[in-house]
């Protein structure tokens, strides 16, 4: 076999007795000094020639480090840190971070001669080559700093790529209990290392990077964040007795740790240390305690100080004692100093870190939000695996968005208003907030209390809510009439008026146009309408009055003029897909008064476009993300982009104003504190409630309803309020923080051409019958009020007289329609007749109350002559009325020249 392909323990195994020791030993000398000191014997030759070959590069891999989340501090403008995410829970120090008696204790119970010898301690590695051959145990200790540091860093390459808890548990034990002949290859694998690793750094840099490495029990690793962990100080603070415990817990971390309730610790074979009931320390190996042994005897102690000294944490104490003893024999510490830290019980203050989003009091589902952002954005892995190993151990530093302040009112509010579970089904409310010119989330407050494992129990929850599948495993939720913005939009981007009178009755319309799907049409083939909110029948009007009062017949009347694809193609550009994140479908108009599921985060990032002027700027979570060494890395893809002329969304919010006034649907939601506002409700079918609003810089989107199950929101009470009010009284605290932290201005004027008077043709009625006049008139988009019958000489039932009259008006004005009573006639022309004939013709045609009239002096007239009648002739009077014939005539009764009504 070629010498290349030699091992350790094919060298080693060959090498007999003493010769074969002292080959080792001799292997061990030459590497104090150089590998190719020639030795005498052919085990020799050969154990030197298997040590040249051995690997002497070795890289130092980037810790594992922590990704913490940070949160700005509104009072100091600061940020701090909001929670971190870790398999291994460190915070790397300079070395003059560290108290000097740290490193006074390291060194003296783990490597005293480390600044003398190369790499390798001679005298400890020898004796523990010697024991590992005999074989039969655990691999004994006795390696250098330098060696120790290269283990730490063969282990976490190992954990690196370790994909369960007993494949990195395996990591650990393949480096620190081989016995035998692989214990000796693992050995003299650490000395080739630890040799060229002193060639390259300085004592200092090998001795700080082992302390930042090193494991200080369960996922505690590094000094620094064990000295916080265990004590609550920083490495720089740590006290005599404090490094001393820290020291002894290296040695085994998981036997040594002081973090276990009760007092008592386990050894990696199972052994407990407990005082037994008579107070006497129980269960502690032979010499554990000798120092205090040693105390008891000489009288400077007695049995009280002596078991308070022991208690609790015998086994660490032992070891504490061995590192205090050699910090005394090197002459580091005074008697005093020893025996003062001797008799001091470990007392440790554990500080356990924040780690997780259940850690993050009162911001966990935006610290959720963020976690998911990480875990599925491209931009931090090209796989899960990838982007789940960047949060965990990649050291990131991701500065977040949110607002405390704003994320604590709304919180709060939360927490008053909605429970966070109603028997019968699974309840749920968010409210989320969006800066309208940046798109960065602001706030995500949530009735639920936050957990990842209690299941089974509907107060808790890891899902978040605000957000969709990918981002918060949510799936959204019905949009109600909040969905009607794009209708809306859709309505002014084809140049429709918001004065433009329409026909919202609530009616069967047999087909809609829609490009996209359904052969370019849709046909209402189930004669599906839609039924407004309170079961009202609509009304004719407009699309500014259908916005207020939310009346879903008129926006389906506003469907019924546009596309259908066209609709679903404004809720694209603007930032909304369902749930699930596939793209928003329009394949019928019951979508039109939202009946797909979508996010609360996309829809208040919609609505902040409406108050952008038309930019819809992609909601982000994330400021800025620093790596471990600080330097910035690219922020997740995200854009501000104009999807909606800016005359169109200034009328768009015209229109939604007057949800948020007076009388319309939103205005319990309205904290009336002087700023203007636009805002949208939504409910759908008695499960989803919505209250969406805006100033002109921030959005925030408020949602009650069933996340599973089918509620009645409208008749189910929590907390002394019926939940389908519990939006308004979420949005109106909400919105007035808002308002008075993000003061704002009006919105811009609606587009003059987009509010104008649109006319109309009013068809000519009269003549036909009601139902045709009706149907005429409705079909031209104008409401009929039947008026009560006139006199006419059309028959009994047809229409006699409309008003206004036929010609341009408003579109939708009302329209007065009179029947005849069929008992009209009309007046005939009887002027120039002698005054009996036009009596006599009077009569004749119908009218049975005929009189002579006035009477006017004529000297021409030779005979009464016939001027005129009142009413005049042509009228339409009933037959029944009076006539009165004037005439001409020379003599009037009652005096010449004068009129006569006689």
């Amino acid at each position: 076999m070629p010498d290349t392909k030699r091992t350790a323990s094919g060298v080693l195994g060959g090498i007999a007795g003493l010769v074969g020791l002292s080959a080792v030993a001799g292997v061990l000398i030459a590497a104090t000094v150089t590998p190719a000191v020639a030795l005498s014997g052919a085990a020799a030759s050969s154990a030197i020639t298997m040590f040249d070959q051995l690997p002497s590069v070795l890289n130092i891999d980037k810790l594992m480090l922590p990704t913490t989340l940070y949160a700005k501090n509104p009072a100091t403008g600061k940020y701090i840190v909001m929670t971190q995410f870790y398999d291994q829970n460190r915070s790397p120090v300079q070395f003059d971070q560290i108290a000097p008696v740290m490193y006074d204790s390291i060194l003296s119970s783990e490597d005293p001669r480390y600044y003398q010898h190369g790499g390798v301690d001679l005298i400890g590695t020898t004796r523990a080559i010697l024991t590992n051959l005999k074989g039969g145990g655990e691999t004994q200790g006795g390696s250098s700093i330098s060696q120790q540091y290269v283990k730490n860093i063969l282990v976490q390459r190992c954990e690196a790529t370790a994909k369960t808890d007993d494949a990195r548990y395996k990591c650990w034990t393949d480096a620190t209990t081989a016995v035998g002949t692989e214990g000796v290859q693992r050995k003299l694998q650490e000395m080739r290392y630890a040799i060229a690793l002193e060639q390259r750094y300085s004592k200092n840099e090998i001795l700080l990077g082992y302390l930042n490495i090193a494991n200080f029990g369960g996922t505690t690793y590094g000094i620094d964040a064990a000295s916080r962990y265990y004590f609550g100080v920083a490495a720089k603070d740590l006290n005599l007795a404090q490094a001393a415990t820290l020291a002894g817990i290296v040695q085994n971390p998981n036997t040594y740790r002081i973090d276990q309730p009760g007092g008592s610790i386990s050894d990696s074979k199972g052994n407990t240390y407990n005082k037994a009931p008579d107070g006497s320390i129980k269960d502690v190996p032979k010499g554990q305690l000798a120092a205090l042994d040693t105390m008891l005897a000489q009288g400077k102690i007695d049995k009280d100080q002596y078991l308070k000294a022991a208690d609790g944490y015998s086994a660490t104490k032992g070891r504490e004692l061995y590192v205090l003893s050699r910090l005394l024999n090197d002459g580091k510490i005074t008697q005093a100093q020893y025996e003062q830290a001797v008799l001091a019980p470990i007392s440790p203050k554990i500080t356990s870190p924040k780690t997780g989003c259940a850690a993050a009091t009162g911001v966990e589902y935006f610290c959720q939000y963020v976690r998911y952002i990480i875990e599925r954005d491209p931009a931090f892995g090209a796989t899960p695996e990838a982007r789940t190993e960047m949060l965990r151990r990649g050291g990131l530093n991701v500065y977040t968005t949110i607002d405390l302040n704003l994320q604590s009112i709304a919180q709060s509010r939360m927490n008053e208003v909605t429970p966070t579970s109603v028997p019968g089904a699974r309840f749920g409310s968010t409210s989320v907030s969006i800066e309208a010119s940046t798109g960065r989330v602001l706030s995500i407050a949530q009735n639920t209390k936050f957990s990842e494992t209690v299941t089974g129990d509907d107060n808790y929850s890891a899902v978040v809510f605000a957000g969709d599948k990918k981002f918060g495993q949510s799936q959204g939720f019905n949009a109600g009439s909040t969905f009607k913005l794009f209708t809306l939009v859709d309505w002014l981007e084809k140049g429709h008026s918001l004065n433009e009178v329409l026909n919202g009755r609530n009616r069967v319309i047999r087909t809609f146009p829609d490009s996209c799907y359904n052969g370019g049409t849709y046909v209402n083939v189930d004669n599906w309408k839609p039924g407004n909110f309170g079961g009202g029948g609509g009304f004719f009007g407009t699309p500014m009055r259908f916005t207020a009062q939310s009346l879903n017949s008129g926006f389906i009347a506003m469907a019924s003029q546009l596309d259908l694809c066209d609709i679903g193609k404004v809720a694209s550009k603007m930032g909304v897909t369902r749930g699930d994140g596939d793209p928003i479908q329009m394949q019928g108009p019951n979508q039109v008064i939202g009946s797909d599921n979508v996010s609360p985060i996309a829809m208040a990032g919609a609505y902040g476009t409406i108050a952008n002027n038309g930019i819809y700027c992609q909601p982000r979570a994330i400021d800025k993300v620093t790596d471990s060494d600080g330097k910035e890395i690219t922020l997740p893809a995200r854009t501000c982009t104009q999807v909606v002329d800016p005359k169109v969304a200034a009328t768009a919010a015209y229109a939604l104003k007057g949800v948020m006034a007076s009388g319309g649907t939103g205005s319990q939601g309205n904290p009336y504190d002087g700023t203007p506002l636009i805002g949208k409700t939504g409910t759908h079918q008695a499960l989803q409630t919505w209250l969406i609003e805006a100033n002109t810089r921030v959005a925030t989107a408020n949602w009650v309803g069933n996340v599973e199950g089918s509620l009645d929101l409208f008749h189910t009470y929590a907390n002394g309020m019926v939940l389908s009010q519990m939006r308004y009284s979420l949005a109106k605290a909400i919105q007035g923080y808002v308002d008075w932290t993000y003061p704002a201005g009006d919105f811009p004027a609606p587009d003059s051409n987009l509010i104008r008077q649109v006319l109309t043709d009013l068809p000519n009625v009269v003549g036909m019958s009601v139902t045709d006049a009706t149907n005429t008139l409705n079909a031209a988009g104008f409401d009929v009020i039947l008026g009560a019958p006139v006199d006419s000489s059309e028959a009994d039932g047809i229409v006699a007289a409309q008003s206004p009259g036929a010609g341009k008006v408003a579109g939708g004005t009302p329209v007065t329609i009179s029947p005849s009573n069929g008992q009209g006639i009309a007046i005939p022309e009887v002027s120039g007749m002698p005054i009996q004939d036009a009596i006599s013709t009077l009569r004749g045609a119908g009218f049975g109350n005929v009189k002579p009239g006035t009477c006017k002096q004529d000297d021409s007239a030779d005979k009464p002559v016939a001027t005129g009648t009142s009413p005049s002739a042509g009228t339409v009077v009933n037959r029944n009325s009076g006539i009165a014939v004037d005439y001409a005539s020379k003599v009037c009764a009652g005096g010449k020249g004068k009129g006569n009504n006689g």
